[in-house]
């Protein structure tokens, strides 16, 4: 049976909002939600928080949990979990899965990641990406969030910071026309996560801020796991304020913060 490892990258300078793995909700730092709710997935065999920063190392590891420091040199997060990898030394097969979640996204639940490990296990491709329904027009023309649209068959087609598939041009409501944003919760074949950091970064990775465009662009195939479950990644601390209104009602919440 292979491994299914998970590592969170976080650090502390962030552009849009500076900081914020520390920024507390119901009395504890974001960071802390995103590992002990990762934590919680019976389907993974390690969590992991990579960062570059002693305060969010230390805050990890004075809570029970692992940690790895990494460069701060890192511009993109997969970088970030690709050498965090290394450091550890961590002996994976080339099918063992990589799940990596950004240090943001908060509302992220075990059954997202087991329905990543079962997609994983299931998809003859190399990346496999949660992606979490639109329900707002709000939501779909904000920048700050990445849409996606697919085939068919799931596999990513594009990934925009623009409103796509264009509302406005199908004459729908958001509700009658289901849209999708991408979400912070990946999944790689541990081989692969190598030979992406080492693909040169493509035109249209760098025009719509988003690396899984770098993976279409050389060819390869991301498999797109949806879920009807809203998930909110923290950009600004408007996103902060939403989110904790969000986990003070999540019975997973309680699971941890009253164990």
């Amino acid at each position: 049976m292979g491994k299914n490892i998970c590592v969170i990258p976080a650090r502390m300078g962030s552009s849009r909002f500076p900081g914020k793995p520390m920024a507390p909700l119901l009395g504890l730092p974001l960071i802390l939600h995103v590992f002990f709710r990762c934590r919680l997935a019976d389907a993974l065999d390690e969590v992991y928080v990579a960062t570059c920063d002693e305060e969010i190392f230390e805050c990890v590891e004075n809570a029970g949990g692992k940690a790895v420091m990494t460069a701060d040199s890192h511009e993109r997060c997969t970088d970030r979990v690709s050498e965090a990898i290394v450091n550890l030394g961590l002996d994976l097969d080339d099918g063992d899965l990589l799940l990596m979640v950004q240090g943001d996204e908060v509302l992220v639940s075990p059954p997202m990641i087991n329905e990543i490990v079962g997609a994983h296990k299931a998809a003859a491709c190399e990346v496999v990406n949660l992606v979490s329904r639109i329900y707002s027009l709000a939501d779909l023309e904000d920048p700050n969030a990445v849409k996606v649209v697919s085939r068919p068959d799931g596999a990513a087609l594009y990934f925009s910071r623009a409103p796509i598939p264009s509302v406005a041009r199908a004459g729908l409501d958001i509700k009658d026309m289901p849209a999708y944003q991408q979400t912070g919760i990946i999944g790689f074949q541990a081989a692969f996560l190598q030979t992406f950091s080492d693909l040169a970064p493509t035109p249209l990775e760098k025009i719509e801020s988003c690396d899984m465009m770098r993976v279409i662009e050389h060819g390869y195939q991301i498999q797109l796991v949806p879920t009807d479950t809203e998930t909110i990644g923290v950009d600004t601390p408007a996103d902060l304020q939403r989110a904790e209104a969000v986990l003070e009602t999540d019975p997973i919440t309680q699971k941890y913060l009253n164990p």
